[in-house]
């Protein structure tokens, strides 16, 4: 394997080898199949029956009922389909496996019956499981003898994520708007499908790289540096040794956790949308599906806190501070990602977005200089990428290609068709946008702050994290403090909205991409699978509960005002936030050195 990941590294485009770029693309095109089709979501659920769009006409609770379910679910099957990526098929038959059940599913979404509708989200959730944790473990693997230019390969790829997020919503959510819910939920699975088409025509260049696991354990001589600690040399030594095996109470425990929790997840959206219990009793003016979920919540902390109070001091005052920033990571998550659920509705249905005369010419001049220009960028890679890899892997450069051609036919024919509205009318779907567009430009200033003198400690960035949230929905709150109580339309100024995503990208910025990189610090390498898992499951946790919470949109703003809907979602961010912050002398002993 050394010898194919040598190889890898002789053909390179800026500095990194083409196969980084095959991933890129793959990885590009599924996240624009994902995001565009999940944007989609909550709008297509949502939407009347009688309209010039017509969609299933839910109430607002039962949609994001649904689509928490769907998005926990797509945190928790990559813990599976990494487990049998590493015992069974390797990395790229998993991915190659993933993109086949993901086209399948948006394919079947497509057809808008409600059977369809439903196969087509089981079919994304395990494609997902397959596809998620596997496309970055070929890159680890690449990079095996390259430690030092590993973090530069990991932003290459996750400006991949973004431009692949930006241009789904965009083109997606403008085709389902404007023609109808099928175009964009099919327009997600033809560009999945070209995903796939140049992944698989290009594994000449991997090698052996990301295949089938070997009975043979390879050590690999690599670059790297130890992360200075105050522990003692003895200390790290007996962490790295001793070790604490799975008892049989640790796996009742787990099983019993993992099928109350999965029990939830199903009976939620069934119970709400289908009217009807699946466990028909009551404990203390608790369903039966709260006492559940209550009770796999309470085995699954009797587990953690066993399991930690078995290791040695040193990791186990480490492992407590990573259940720390995991429960503040359940935080951010049920707040930030009102982007696709409460957000989306607030910009369908809340906000100004009719332009004429000069606010529509200069958002059109806007709107087309953001979708260009990284698109020329993106398509420059392209061509060096031709120039490199066209006589060897033609077939895949040619789908890769096709795919090109498409996106700048969909780009320009909708520039075009903006450019000549005399009344223009931004598509809801457009604010999701933001999020992708702030992260590409903000992401190089936070980069350099982190790696300046004023480098914050862990707890601290989870503070500033949490509080940044918080005032992007304190604007919100501010933006809808005229609608009135039960008010189902009102034409707040976009600007509200475009502020809110800043903000939250910025929250963003400082808290998401830095949780695994402690938790690789933190956890000694033999328990770093459990603790990934722990780590998912919080972020799948976080997903519920954000459309939990954002269900409740409609009867808080009935009672009270949308208004004071948004101002929850601003004040208790800011309040763990600053928690989160005092926290941080607490949480640097715990860390015992590490940064």
């Amino acid at each position: 394997m050394k010898t194919d990941i040598e190889n890898l590294f002789k053909d390179t485009v800026l500095g990194h080898p083409v196969g980084l770029f095959i991933l890129f693309f793959t990885e590009m095109w599924e996240r624009f199949s994902f995001y565009g089709m999940r944007i989609l979501l909550i709008l297509f659920l949502t939407a009347p029956l009688v309209s010039d769009n017509p969609g299933w006409d839910w109430p607002r609770e039962h949609a994001l009922s649904l689509i928490g379910t769907y998005a926990s679910l797509l945190y928790l099957t990559p813990i599976i389909g990494g487990w049998i990526a590493d015992k069974f098929t390797g990395y790229r038959i998993a991915v190659l496996i993933g993109c086949v059940v993901m086209t399948a599913g948006h394919a079947s979404m497509a057809l808008e019956t409600t059977a369809s509708f439903y196969l087509g989200l089981a079919f994304l959730v395990i494609g997902t499981g397959f596809f998620k944790p596997n496309i970055t473990s070929i890159i680890s693997e690449m990079y095996k003898t390259r430690e030092s230019k590993k973090d530069g390969a990991y932003t290459l790829f996750y400006m991949g994520v973004n431009a692949g997020a930006f241009f789904g919503m965009m083109l997606c959510g403008y085709l389902a708007e404007n023609y109808g819910w099928s175009y964009g939920f099919g327009l997600a699975g033809i560009f999945m499908l070209l995903g796939m088409l140049q992944f698989l025509l290009a594994h000449k260049i991997f090698g052996k790289v990301g295949g089938r696991p070997s009975d043979k354990v390879e050590v690999v001589q690599h670059e790297g540096t130890t992360e200075p600690t105050d522990a003692t040399p003895k200390e790290e030594q007996a962490a790295a040794e001793k070790l604490n095996p799975f008892t049989l109470f640790d796996k009742i425990l787990i099983a019993l956790s993992a099928v109350g929790g999965l029990f939830y997840l199903f009976s939620d959206p069934f119970e709400k949308i289908g009217g009807s219990t699946i466990v028909p009793f009551t404990l203390g003016g608790l369903s039966g599906s709260d006492v559940i979920v209550l009770t796999s919540l309470v085995l699954f902390l009797v587990l953690l806190i066993t399991r930690i109070a078995r290791y040695i001091p040193i990791v186990r005052d480490r492992m407590i501070a990573v259940t720390v920033f995991a429960l503040f990571t359940i935080f951010f998550f049920a707040f930030f990602e009102q982007s696709l659920g409460s957000m989306t509705l607030f910009a369908s249905d809340y906000t100004n977005r009719n332009l004429s005369g000069n606010a529509a010419v200069v958002f059109k001049v806007i709107d087309a200089l953001l979708t260009t220009i990284p698109l020329i960028i993106i398509s420059y890679v392209l061509v060096l990428i031709f120039k490199k890899t066209f006589k060897k892997i033609a077939a895949s450069n040619i789908f890769l290609g096709i795919a090109f051609v498409l996106i700048w036919a969909l780009v320009l024919y909708r520039i075009y068709d903006k450019a000549f509205s005399e009344e223009l009318k931004v598509d809801a779907t457009w604010f999701g946008i933001l999020n992708s567009f702030f992260i590409i430009t903000l992401a190089p200033i936070f980069s350099k702050w982190w790696e300046s003198k004023y480098n914050p400690s862990a707890a601290m960035k989870y503070g500033i994290g949490l509080v940044l949230l918080g005032i992007g929905f304190a604007v919100l709150s501010y933006g809808a403090s005229d609608i009135p109580p039960g008010a189902k339309t009102a034409s707040v100024s976009m600007i509200f909205l475009i502020l809110a995503y800043l903000f939250h990208t910025m929250g963003e910025l400082c808290l998401s991409p830095l949780g695994l990189s402690y938790l690789s610090k933190l956890v000694p390498a033999r328990m770093i699978g459990f603790m990934f898992g722990v780590w998912y499951l919080a972020i799948a946790v976080g997903q519920k509960a954000a459309n939990t919470m954002g269900g409740m949109i409609d009867t808080i703003s009935e009672q009270y005002s949308l208004g004071t809907f948004f101002l929850i979602f601003a004040v208790v961010p800011i309040i763990v936030g600053f928690i989160a912050m005092v926290l941080n002398p607490v949480l640097k002993k715990l860390m015992h050195g590490i940064r």
